[in-house]
């Protein structure tokens, strides 16, 4: 009977160490996108797909449209929040502080545009 409590004591001391760990690579960030067609089309989404999640360290994303924010989730010891931001930027999307890159800007399709 010890045994199985210690073994479930252990379990939920791992479970808690992973959701701390996890949170400490999250960060909310805000964002210029604009619609929830952002978030599927060709020229945005497939873009985001591909150039976030192939960031070493990257976990996964989610857009808020309504708040206008993309939620990552990343390991900080592999990446940090400058490089998401610069990444998104180089999207063509405000990311905090980090100003759209002008040229993937206007390559965005108009609808996706501020």
């Amino acid at each position: 009977m010890k045994s199985i409590k210690k073994a479930m004591f252990f379990c939920f001391m791992l479970f808690s160490i992973s959701i701390m760990a996890q949170e400490k690579g999250k960060a909310e960030i805000k964002t210029s996108v604009v619609c929830d067609h952002c978030k599927a089309c060709e020229t945005c989404g497939l873009s985001f797909k591909e150039n976030l999640m192939k960031l070493k360290g990257m976990r996964m994303y989610e857009f808020d449209e309504e708040k206008k924010t993309i939620t990552v989730f990343y390991n900080p010891k592999k990446l940090d929040l400058f490089t998401i931001k610069t990444t998104i930027s180089k999207l063509g999307f405000d990311a905090d502080d980090v100003k759209a890159d002008a040229d993937a800007y206007e390559k965005l399709d108009s609808c996706c545009k501020a």
